[in-house]
């Protein structure tokens, strides 16, 4: 059962992430004429998180400390998954940002619309964000209102690039005008965000340091010979509190991050 708890934990962990993933499907896709590409599986980052955790902390310790654990891996994973599309997100809008600047610029140097569109598309950083803002040009996108808050921030300026094309097919106005508007609004936009999530990086730190204060408190009880692992892993009260002060500490952290996301926003 050890072997097997071990093995378990370390093919989970040892899964291929996303990057491996793609890859590998590339390569099963490109590998040579006749070949059919193989469909590779792919778990969700959190369940595998939280498989890992919980196998390993079953040899270790308790079936109980197993399940706190695999929770709190998925939430882990959760948080990081949450924190990478961020940074994707306010990657794609700063790539979007410079595309509709290299845009106007070619629309005022008297370039055509299509000509202009595929030179900014190639000097987008994000190739989905250049397709996208492509799309958006040339062809508007049909779906909610441009003047809407429908959809991410990325979704929205291409509905507000989207009407601008439209209004200048019909009216004949400067697209250049209108692009360089909607590129002023990102970038001060991107500024904004920028300034609040340093305004808001003292509570986010307080919050990290209180989180690990009972880590801390059970170090410290183990320093003076108190035991306090044993008595949370092996009392029926030690359970009880066990389970609820990883409750109290998820939900605090839970209403601190969104108390700051909604500070962000």
């Amino acid at each position: 059962m050890t072997a097997a708890l071990v093995l378990l934990g370390a093919a989970l962990l040892s899964w291929p992430g996303s990057p491996a993933l793609r890859r590998t499907r590339r390569l099963a896709a490109t590998g040579g004429r006749g070949r059919i590409p193989v469909p590779v599986p792919r778990l969700p980052r959190p369940v595998l998180w939280g498989a890992g955790a919980a196998a390993v902390a079953a040899l270790l310790s308790t079936p109980l400390v197993a399940v706190l654990a695999g929770a709190a891996a998925v939430l882990a994973a959760r948080t990081g998954d949450r924190r990478r599309a961020g940074v994707r997100e306010e990657a794609r809008l700063t790539a979007l940002a410079e595309a509709l600047a290299a845009l106007a610029a070619e629309l005022r140097s008297g370039r055509s619309l299509t000509e202009a569109t595929a030179a900014a598309v190639a000097a987008c950083a994000d190739e989905e964000s250049g397709r996208a803002l492509a799309g958006s040009v040339v062809g508007p996108r049909a779906g909610p209102d441009p003047g809407g808050r429908t959809g991410t921030e990325v979704e929205q300026a291409l509905q507000r690039v989207s009407a601008a094309a439209a209004l200048s097919r019909r009216t004949g106005c400067s697209l250049a005008s209108v692009l360089g508007a909607v590129e002023d609004d990102l970038r001060a936009r991107s500024r904004q965000r920028q300034d609040l999530r340093s305004l808001t990086a003292g509570p986010r730190a307080s919050a990290a340091l209180l989180a690990g204060l009972p880590l801390l408190a059970l170090g410290m009880g183990s320093g003076i010979g108190a035991d306090p692992w044993r008595v949370l892993t092996t009392t029926a009260t030690g359970q009880v509190l066990l389970v609820l002060g990883v409750a109290l500490e998820g939900a605090g952290l839970a209403w601190s991050a969104r108390l700051v996301r909604r500070a962000v926003r």
